[in-house]
């Protein structure tokens, strides 16, 4: 029973991490930026916003990360 339990946070961090992937996609972010920013702890809110206020993805992400 214990390893479903840890199985099952994984997963939804999984789908959490693949949710923002796709967010940050959307956007305008270069596949490989938004990986690493979908990994981290970064607010989603604010790098859509910023690319949305003219801030080039790579500027964003050196900010964000």
């Amino acid at each position: 029973m214990s390893d479903t339990q840890t199985i099952e946070p994984q997963s939804e961090r999984a789908k959490v991490e693949s949710w923002r992937l796709h967010v940050l996609i959307e956007a305008g972010y270069p596949l490989s930026l938004a990986e690493r920013i979908a990994a981290s702890e970064a607010d989603l809110h604010r790098a859509v916003e910023m690319i949305r206020s003219g801030c080039e993805p790579h500027t964003a992400a050196e900010i964000l990360l």
